[in-house]
């Protein structure tokens, strides 16, 4: 069985089709590779040849001859398409090149920072041994005791904004000597730095920059992040200075073909507008592709979410188990099997447990994770065959990234957005067009099915739904200043309630 195959049965299922808003595919796309730049350290090019790697993509060989020239580089390409290399090999070329340089990385979670740090020392860790590039973390979790060995030691240091904020930044005397080398500043993860958050963190490093000067450095900033809207504004503000962007329209990565849909719930009361709990359709639709062999990540809003969903799907997965025992007379039940391959992710566990999952997703032991948008971010668990999203996850951004946690170089592979009946949600669903012209990958699918429920009439909800949603793009339009929605969704919200 196969993402082809749980598909399929889906499309042959009248019950679900009725509901589908929007079925959208995206082909695939080949890779787009180029050479390794003139002049990359031999180092380099020997251990990217030692991982099977003898030539970069595109968009990684762009970035590394933007950074070899000093500029500010921001790199703004999907999931999955190898960013990390966009600054890992500039980093190093330039620290091989002076022994005195050192590079910060500032990464969102620590989480993520643990996960880079591990990728970081395996590349390292093919360089010839005499290589002197110590890499650390620097967080809240560092041991006191290792502290004063990371400040003068490690060449690399990974840590956070907060702890930049908090921990570092105020003793910058103890960091004197860091500072004063301090040549290469990376900021993974960019585009989760929005709003008042984002203000704080381009606050932050203004500060950062101000004692550079002071003890005499002028570091260069590498950026990544997903695809948004508006990166080169979002990166020269946070950077206060003119970035290269390397846009997602130079991504030489492969893709393989993915397919998109927008599924809304049944409706329960149409009078009410009060529609089947969107946490059980995503479990539903998750159990269904595991018994399709489909390796599924779940995305849900909440941790309450991410544990209801969890339950309903384990109960689905057993109940799917007993009928196959019980087609082939088979009377053992496990439970601990079932536990094990079908696992929750979020907030609140230890990391250790959190680690145990990501190497189960990696070896394929998980056959599926249910979890809030801590898994959103870059850390590595593979490439999932199918991602379930319970709920709008609020950005177009994240509705991406989550999107993109699904989806092979190689193969097909499925994201399926599950709306719950909040205004934005119902929007969405309603006006299908708002979400294709603001993310680049549904701009270049094709169109496979639409409903005509969904878009020829005005969607079955009450009007006092349709009266939050035009407040709440009010207030949004009226309080974001530079950084507004555009004016598609008022107007369209406005038409809609004129006409009754």
């Amino acid at each position: 069985m196969s993402v082809e195959s749980a598909l399929q049965a889906l499309r042959f299922q009248p019950k679900f089709m009725r509901n589908v808003a929007r079925w959208a595919h995206v082909p695939a796309r080949s890779a787009r590779y180029a050479p390794f730049p003139d002049g990359l350290d031999p180092r380099l090019v020997e251990a990217m040849a030692a991982r099977g790697i003898n030539q970069l993509y595109t968009h990684q060989a762009e970035a590394v001859a933007a950074g070899w020239c000093g500029e500010h580089v921001a790199v703004v390409t999907p999931a999955a398409s190898g960013k990390t290399l966009c600054y890992n090999l500039p980093v190093l070329h330039r620290l091989l090149a002076d022994p005195a340089a050192r590079a910060l990385y500032l990464y969102p979670t620590k989480a993520l920072a643990q996960d880079q740090l591990a990728e970081l020392r395996a590349l390292v860790g093919l360089l010839p041994p005499d290589t002197n590039l110590p890499v650390a973390t620097y967080d809240g979790d560092t041991p006191s005791g290792q502290r004063i060995k990371i400040r003068e030691g490690a060449r690399i240091v990974l840590s956070n904004p907060d702890m930049l904020h908090a921990g570092i930044l105020p003793q910058h005397p103890r960091w004197a000597a860091f500072f004063m080398n301090l040549r290469v500043v990376v900021i993974d993860e960019m585009h989760v730095y929005r709003g008042v958050f984002g203000s704080h963190v381009t606050n932050v490093l203004r500060r950062l920059r101000r004692i550079c000067r002071f003890y005499g450095s002028e570091p260069q900033f590498f950026l990544a992040s997903a695809t948004i809207a508006n990166p080169d504004a979002v990166a020269e503000r946070m950077v206060e200075a003119p970035v290269t962007m390397i846009g997602p329209e130079r991504d030489g990565a492969p893709q393989g073909a993915k397919e998109i849909v927008f599924y809304n719930p049944p409706l329960l009361d149409p009078a009410l507008g009060i529609r089947r709990s969107s946490t059980l359709e995503a479990s539903d639709l998750a159990a269904h592709f595991l018994a399709h062999n489909v390796q599924t990540i779940v995305f849900a809003r909440t941790r309450l979410g991410t544990e209801l969903v969890l339950t309903a799907l384990r109960t689905a997965d057993e109940e799917a188990q007993d009928v196959k025992r019980q087609s082939s007379n088979v009377t053992h039940r496990s439970a601990i099997g079932n536990r094990q391959s079908i696992r929750g992710y979020r907030g609140g566990y230890l990391p250790a447990e959190r680690r145990e999952i990501e190497r189960g997703l990696r070896g394929g032991v998980v056959r599926a994770v249910v979890a809030t948008n801590a898994l959103e971010l870059g850390i590595d668990i593979g490439q999932l065959d199918a991602a379930v999203l319970a709920g709008y996850p609020g950005t177009i951004a994240s509705t991406r990234q989550q999107m993109g946690r699904a989806g092979r170089r190689q193969g097909a592979a499925v994201g399926v957005l599950v709306a719950t009946t909040d205004a934005i949600d119902q929007y969405l669903i309603a006006h299908p067009e708002y979400a294709r012209r603001s993310c680049r990958s549904m701009r270049t699918s094709i169109l496979v099915y639409e409903s005509p429920m969904h878009t020829r009439t005005r969607s079955p909800i009450c009007s006092q739904t349709w009266l939050r949603l035009a407040s709440c793009i009010a207030a949004v339009g009226a309080t974001s200043g530079p950084a507004k929605a555009p004016p598609q969704p008022r107007s369209a919200c406005a038409a809609v309630l004129r006409n009754g």
